[in-house]
């Protein structure tokens, strides 16, 4: 279903943090009371499983007024959801790349919380990765802020939290916030104080690395790698599932080992956003957070790789 045909006459996102009003907390079933109410449906025809990975339930919700997506979680609170569909809604204003609209988010009479969006038909493939690249581009200069680097909430990375406390220090931001936080996590879950004192020697190190490089904060999508890019029928680049804040655009890049751009996508991404000098020298920097996170979610077999980009780093720098 085409972004201009779907729910045009809905009202705008509503997912702000409110506490349940006693009417929400006794409905049984508050995902199917908005769908037949703000949703503006009178019947709901079809209910069916679509798989939500391993910490989210995800159900496709048929309607005659078209189909309505569904994710819910049993243990988590509205809070997880709700920074979803603020990074979802955030990126959806800029009228650039597709994602799915939020549309509701609320809590679960029994525990947990739900979040309502727009049903998009992927297609066969992730589609033209030269398109994906303008349109990623066309995003990051489009959505700025004028509060400098972070977010409105505090949202995740995979399961691990993302701290976007507003800076107007980009190089303090990531070196704090992503690369600091990380190597701690390391240190606390591992005692892994080797990585964690040569990670923090790169951060109070990496400053040269910017150097005569113009920084803006952009809307990122925050994890982009090839689970979170599709397609929709027509063949237009979709991206889904966010870990949105306003940062250095190309640090979008960093799942780019997990991601698979191909020469066509960064061509027509540097079209619209000219490459800076040292981007080359930076890339490994940036995949340097993921690879601690992969790390910290999933074990040891990528510590060598982040050890071997920060043992690189410190070499380059001297430090």
């Amino acid at each position: 279903m085409s972004t201009s045909t779907c729910f045009s006459s809905l009202p705008p996102p509503s997912f702000t943090k409110t506490k349940p009003s006693p009417m929400c907390s006794m409905s049984k079933d508050p995902v199917r009371e908005w769908i037949l109410s703000e949703g503006k449906a009178s019947n709901i025809t079809k209910i069916s499983s679509v798989g939500g990975g391993c910490i989210n339930f995800a159900n496709r919700y048929d309607t005659d007024v078209g189909s309505f997506f569904v994710k819910s979680n049993r243990s988590i609170g509205p809070s997880m959801f709700e920074a979803e569909a603020l990074g979802l809604g955030a990126m959806y204003e800029t009228g650039t790349i597709r994602v799915p609209k939020p549309y509701k988010v609320g809590p679960l009479p029994t525990g947990g919380s739900f979040i309502i969006m727009e049903f998009v038909e992927f297609g066969g493939s992730r589609g033209d990765q030269s398109v994906l690249g303008r349109k990623l581009a066309e995003m990051h200069k489009s959505g700025k802020s004028s509060k400098g680097y972070g977010f409105e909430v505090e949202n995740t990375i995979g399961s691990t939290p993302q701290i976007n406390t507003w800076s107007s220090d980009w190089v303090r931001f990531y070196g704090e916030h992503r690369l600091g936080y990380q190597l701690q996590l390391a240190l606390d879950r591992y005692s892994d104080r080797t990585i964690f004192e040569k990670g923090q020697r790169l951060v109070k190190n990496m400053a040269p690395l910017f150097e005569n490089v113009a920084i803006e904060p952009c809307l990122l999508h925050g994890d982009l790698w090839s689970g979170n890019v599709s397609s929709d029928k027509n063949g237009e680049p979709v991206i889904l599932d966010p870990a949105c804040y306003y940062g250095h655009n190309e640090a979008e890049f960093g799942m780019s080992w997990c991601a698979g751009f191909g020469g066509s996508f960064y061509n027509s991404y540097f079209e619209v956003i000219p490459k800076q000098p040292g981007f080359e020298k930076r890339r490994d920097l940036y995949m340097l957070y993921h690879y601690l996170n992969h790390y910290n979610l999933f074990g040891s077999g990528y510590r060598s790789s982040a050890m071997s980009i920060i043992g690189d780093y410190l070499a380059y720098l001297k430090a």
